[in-house]
């Protein structure tokens, strides 16, 4: 009989363990390092989004409070809390405003009035929030009114 001779077997087109391990690590660390992105991703976009609206409460309460004349302003107490719905809503309950008022619910505004000269009132107005992720945040305003008006106190004050 004779012997055939002993023949190789050859390498077949296949992963090995080891090669499919490798890369299903790779593909886990992808995609966590994705989710870590989105989720600071949503988390800069809340901020913003509140930081806009922060503004807007801060500018539109300092527009009410330009429209006052020396007596109202001086009325005012030195400090109190500003009552966001009013300053924002038009009044008239809609379904916008219903909207606005769900989503204001979450900020606070604070006003102080100081007395730097006479006939000058310091007004600062700072907006308070928590965000998604419940870290704290403000936005501040600050500005000076004057009894005859900004141009009339710096013209009389030299």
């Amino acid at each position: 009989m004779q012997t055939l001779p002993f023949r190789r077997r050859r390498a077949q087109g296949g992963f090995t363990i080891f090669e499919v391990m490798m890369a299903s690590i790779i593909m886990v660390l992808g995609i966590s390092t994705s989710l870590t992105t989105i989720v600071y991703g949503m988390r800069a976009i809340d901020t913003a989004r509140n930081s806009t609206l922060a503004a807007q409460i801060l500018q539109s309460e300092m527009e009410n409070i330009r429209l006052l004349n020396w007596a109202q302003l001086t009325a005012l107490p030195a400090s109190g809390t500003v009552d966001i719905s009013a300053v924002i809503s038009s009044g008239t309950s809609t379904a916008l405003d219903d909207t606005l008022n769900n989503i204001i619910g979450k900020f606070s505004c604070t006003r102080t009035i100081t007395t730097p000269k006479s006939n000058m009132r310091e007004i600062t107005l700072e907006v308070s929030w928590n965000g998604q992720d419940g870290r704290a945040h403000s936005n501040n305003y600050v500005t000076r009114y004057c009894k005859d008006g900004l141009y009339d106190f710096y013209y009389t004050a030299h």
